[in-house]
């Protein structure tokens, strides 16, 4: 296995940098990029599904089929296992997928959306989806081609297997995948929101990424710029009160835009654990 690319922020100019970096496209003649951004607050861990934090990854049957039994008259385009799939992450239900976006601003919010975690560094993955894409199963990529499409939508992805099940029978070797979920609220379309899907339930992305080298690199957020990066946030309008339209979103918003400023603690948990293994008061409006 080859190591992921890590690097580690310097200012705020620079993580833009590293952020947008390979963005260009040549034939478009625009920044038209194809990254997938996540954003945690915390390196640990931020490549894992909740089925393998949880470590229920034989439960994802069971889950989605008393999911769809229990959650009572819902609101959907189509009645497809991935239609279903998508509203239960985007509602908590553990399963397979894991949040992304397409912008990287986004992935910074969650990357510091929580004080109380700023004395630990955050980091933002950034993902080729494209890239990811070429290694698909030949009937995945006949898919994409048929469309003219860089990542699935629901609808595309039901046309060639109707479950995780026959997905998973697709190839004898795990494969990932981008799908863009249908807008099922407001806050899904805000956050510019997109998941990733690995053939298995139990396969782990940072494990498939490192025997994949090339695709997929890690920006560190250390936990010295982590203010400074969420006034900018702020400044840009890239808040809780957006990515979560409603009284909720807001009054997150409200509650941390006028929490007071805590010098974050130099201490080891600010460099917990590397991805390649190993005070004033808010001004008032």
């Amino acid at each position: 296995m080859a190591p992921l690319r890590v690097t580690r922020a310097r200012s705020w100019s620079d993580l833009n940098a590293k952020l947008f970096h390979g963005t260009w496209s040549r034939a478009l003649g625009r920044h038209r990029g194809t990254l997938a951004y996540r954003g945690t607050s915390r390196v640990a861990g931020a490549l894992e599904t909740t089925l393998e934090t949880l470590g229920i990854a034989g439960r994802e049957p069971h889950l989605l089929r008393n999911f769809r039994k229990f959650a009572g008259p819902v609101s959907l385009s189509r009645d497809s296992i991935w239609d279903w799939l998508a509203l239960a992450q985007h509602h908590g239900l553990p399963t397979r997928l894991l949040d992304w976006s397409f912008s990287p601003y986004v992935a910074l919010h969650f990357a510091t959306r929580d004080p109380v975690g700023f004395d630990r560094d955050g980091v933002v993955w950034c993902v080729d989806y494209a890239e990811a894409h070429r290694r698909l199963p030949p009937v995945l990529r006949s898919a994409l081609k048929r469309e003219s499409a860089e990542v699935f939508t629901t609808e595309m992805l039901a046309s060639v297997a109707a479950s995780p099940r026959d997905l998973d029978a697709l190839a004898g070797e795990p494969f990932l995948l981008f799908l863009d979920p249908p807008s099922l609220d407001a806050r899904i379309v805000n956050q510019f929101a997109l998941f990733s899907l690995m053939s298995g339930a139990g396969t782990r992305l940072r494990d498939w990424l490192e025997r994949h080298s090339g695709m997929a690199r890690a920006v560190i957020v250390p936990a010295s710029l982590k203010w400074e990066v969420r006034d900018r946030l702020d400044q840009i309008n890239v808040t809780e009160r957006v990515l979560f339209p409603g009284l909720d979103g807001l009054s997150r918003w409200l509650t941390r835009y006028y929490a007071p400023r805590v010098s974050p603690r130099r201490s080891s948990r600010a460099r917990e654990t590397s991805p390649a293994r190993g005070a004033s008061r808010a001004r008032r409006r």
